[in-house]
């Protein structure tokens, strides 16, 4: 609610008014002012579904405290007409707006009041909003226009510069000409094909009275701030219904769950931030893009990372939701930040454990074996001996205990004797195999810890042992981490105790706490050959599709773990390059542009030929987040790969009005879903986008399958001996690629292969070629233009991207311009 003190409004803050003909009028004093705002959102009502409950309340109302919009008119005591009406609230200047103003003293979409004369306040208790329907809209703004201009009504909108010049008091109702009218007619039909439906603000206009006993003398309109219907996106107060975390690591990238009221996927941001005494000390945004918007009520984004990555103890700050274009917030929830855990398996912990000296398994330095000899307990002098005296019969000796433990002494003994001829500490394991189930108090079997130490001789002879023991599994036993002895071996990335384990029979489908086999924590490594390495056995490639608890393959792991590397490895041994995860149907190269890497995303396309238009369950490609997350360099290089920008996802473009009339909406049948095109957010993406639909005319194209072997032989030939394959990569637009064509052993071949298999059909590829170089430059355009795309020239000439490498090449082998 706005409190009204006329003294202290500021003169520039002071409406103007219109010029009297009557000197008793003060225009640097009289003027209307705002009372009493109303709420952001109110339901908007259709005709057929009755009369509203309730009037527009105003911004302070309350549940047993009901206010209404009110204005005042100041420095001024006397009768006085107000005029309300609807105007718009997302153009430059306000325009009649086609819903209409309903309740008591409203007529033909506009409510008209009488202030009396004892009174300088007036409040409007029953004002509702009729939904007009879509297809009546520029009939009812035309309608609405004319009785404007007729009534004088006018005043503060635009309409047409023609009828706005005629603002000045004149007596109503005035005549429209026939031009007049036709200048209504076609300005409502411009205005309504831009007019946004759930979006409105009131327009008060307050009258005073003149010699003639009406109402003539205007006094400058006072416009609200933008009322939305309630059932609009941008309407709703925003709000976090539930998360399915509240806590995170300092790296961030966790992802998190979110379900919250109504909300645009466009117009929608997850904010994090910190605040101490002194203000703001830190804030960031949740990372997702409008894919990850579910039908409006579901967000699902990655945390950011924590301002200190070396975090010693948990810290608290806020989360919220943010609209990007009124900077409206929710009420904000807590979200716990946890010191990143460096060590999560455990290994470095387990290898720094002190270990007990060597004098602790010897028997105290002294000898005292059974098979001492000469005055050894059974050889008198004893408790038990002949002599003794006190009455007491001596225990019977236990012969069954004894035995066993003379059987043991002489296995070891055997043993200790064979390991002295041969060398192999084999036969000193030997007897001890009923122990080898033992754990520590971490769960580590001796296998466990021969990997942690990187005890190679060890874990042979403890494997050769472990295979000789019948209906055991000690190879395949899991620690309190629920790790196997391979996992570990992987995760050390001990290629020998790996092969060690596998030729003892450790099985390699078996799963750490996470669902990952050896070869899912493999593809997450850094360096590479593990995959390669493991793969080398044919039963662990049934793993390559395999998931884990997340829903994830090698290959996707290898791809959120940045590792190259890992997927050429995958890739070369058969991975599935089209497999998707289970959650939500992204395959490899969804993710690889998620994490907008042009690297992965060109080894993908290129050596793993991944679809590029391959979709998730909800019908989205690669390109529809690469332009939804803003990204030129990866929006080029997937419609270089063939790309359709005009494929439709399931998510509707528009959504339907649940409770419009059905009587009086008409049909409008199938509802498109969100192509590429539609989810563009910045410049540079619908400037590629734009660039890359311009095509030249196709020439004729030869047919390179039509050569026999030998000649496509000798071709290949010619064209390496001489260099020429260089510019013939050139020539053909795949310039970009010659650094992953000169890792071939032919590249001319390679070349040739390539251009075969990913030729598109009535693709200009020299052209695609070069908007993937563009758009991945750090320099300005140096395009190619017939003279048919020079006007295009213009739109692209300052598009420039931040690509951060070090050199002109990708890890992929895509070349880059740098030039």
């Amino acid at each position: 609610q706005w409190l009204c003190n006329c003294s202290e409004i500021h003169p520039q803050r002071v409406f103007s008014v219109s010029q009297p003909k009557h000197g008793w009028f003060n225009p640097d004093r009289d003027h209307l002012f705002w009372l009493n705002q109303r709420l952001r959102g109110f339901r908007f009502r259709y005709g057929c579904e009755g009369p509203s409950h309730g009037g527009l309340p105003g911004a302070s109302s309350e549940k047993n405290r009901k206010t209404y919009p009110t204005v005042k008119v100041c420095n001024y005591q006397g009768p006085a007409r107000v005029v309300v009406q609807l105007v718009t609230a997302l153009t430059s200047l306000p325009q009649l707006h086609a819903h209409s103003l309903v309740g008591k003293q409203c007529d033909k979409g506009i409510c008209i009041a009488d202030l009396q004369p004892k009174d300088s306040t007036i409040s409007f208790p029953n004002l509702g909003i009729l939904h007009v329907t879509k297809k009546n809209v520029a009939k009812t703004l035309e309608e609405r226009m004319i009785e404007a201009f007729r009534m004088g009504y006018n005043c503060g909108v635009a309409i047409h510069h023609e009828i706005d010049s005629l603002q000045g008091e004149v007596r109503v109702p005035r005549e429209l000409t026939d031009h007049q009218r036709n200048v209504i007619s076609t300005t409502a039909a411009l205005q309504a094909k831009e007019m946004d439906l759930s979006v409105v603000r009131l327009m008060f206009t307050a009258f005073l009275p003149d010699s003639d006993g009406g109402f003539s003398r205007r006094l400058e309109p006072v416009v609200s701030e933008p009322i939305y219907d309630s059932k609009a996106p941008n309407a709703s107060n925003l709000k976090i219904v539930r998360m399915d975390r509240t806590a995170g690591c300092v790296t961030g990238g966790e992802e998190v769950y979110l379900l919250c009221d109504k909300v645009q996927k466009d117009d929608i941001q997850v904010r994090f931030y910190e605040e101490d005494d002194a203000g703001l000390t830190w804030e960031a945004l949740g990372d997702f893009s409008p894919t990850d918007v579910h039908r409006q009520f579901a967000i699902v984004f990655k945390t950011p990372k924590y301002r200190d990555q070396n975090l010693q103890k948990p810290t608290s700050v806020f989360v919220q939701l943010k609209r990007k274009s009124d900077n409206e917030t929710s009420e904000p929830k807590p979200f716990t930040y946890h010191p990143q855990i460096i060590d999560k398996e455990e290994v470095q912990r387990k290898r720094q454990k002190t270990l007990p000296n060597f004098q602790d398994f010897s028997g105290h330095g002294g000898g005292g074996g059974l098979y001492r000899g000469g005055g050894g307990p059974a050889a008198g002098g004893g408790p038990g001996s002949a002599g003794g005296g006190g009455g007491i019969s001596p225990r019977p000796p236990d012969f069954r205990r004894f035995s066993q433990l003379l059987q043991v002494t002489s296995q070891q003994m055997e043993a200790l004797f064979q390991y002295s001829v041969t060398g192999d500490s084999a036969y000193l394991l030997a007897p001890q195999r009923p122990l080898m189930t033992a754990q520590d108090e971490d769960g580590d079997t001796g296998l466990h810890l021969a990997v942690l130490h990187n005890q190679q001789a060890a874990l042979r002879s403890l494997t050769q042992i472990v295979s000789l023991l019948p209906g055991e599994e000690v190879l395949n036993m899991r620690n309190h981490l629920y790790q196997t002895p391979l996992h570990l071996a992987v995760i050390t990335q001990q290629r020998e105790a790996v092969e060690a384990l596998l030729l003892a029979g450790a099985d390699p489908t078996l799963t750490d706490r996470h669902g990952n086999t050896a070869l899912h924590l493999a593809s997450q490594q850094e360096g590479g050959g593990m995959v390669q390495f493991l793969l080398k056995h044919k039963e662990l490639k049934g793993l390559l599709e395999q998931t884990n608890t997340a829903g994830l393959c090698p290959i996707h792991l290898a791809i959120l773990s940045n590792r190259l590397s890992s997927v050429r490895e995958l890739l070369e041994c058969g991975a599935d390059v089209e497999a998707q995860e289970r959650s939500c149907g992204r395959t490899a190269l969804h993710l690889a542009t998620e994490a907008d890497n042009v690297s992965l995303a060109g080894c993908l396309l290129l050596e793993g030929s991944a679809k590029v238009d391959c979709c998730t369950f909800n019908g989205s490609t690669p390109l529809h987040i690469a332009a939804g997350r803003g990204s030129a360099k990866l929006t080029a290089l997937l419609m270089a790969a063939g790309a359709d920008p005009h494929k439709e996802n399931f998510e509707p473009l528009f959504f339907r009005e649940e409770e419009s009339c059905d009587e009086e909406e008409e049909d409008e049948g199938y509802v498109p879903g969100m192509t590429p095109l539609n989810m563009a957010t910045t410049s540079q993406v619908k400037t590629v986008q734009i660039y890359m639909n311009f095509t030249e005319p196709e020439p004729h194209v030869g047919d390179l399958s039509s050569l026999d072997a030998e000649v496509k032989k000798a071709l290949c030939g010619a064209l390496e001996s001489e260099g020429r394959w260089e510019s013939l990569a050139h020539s053909l637009g795949l310039g970009i690629l010659n650094s992953a064509f000169r890792l071939s052993p032919s590249p001319a071949k390679t070349l040739l292969d390539s251009y075969e298999i990913h030729a598109v059909p009535g693709y200009n590829h020299t052209f695609a070629a070069d908007v993937a170089a563009v758009a991945m430059t750090t320099r300005g355009f140096q395009l190619r233009f017939l003279s048919t795309g020079e006007a295009l020239c213009a739109q692209v000439q300052d598009l420039k991207v931040d690509v951060r490498i070090d050199s002109g090449v990708c890890d992929s082998g895509v070349e880059l311009s740098t030039a």
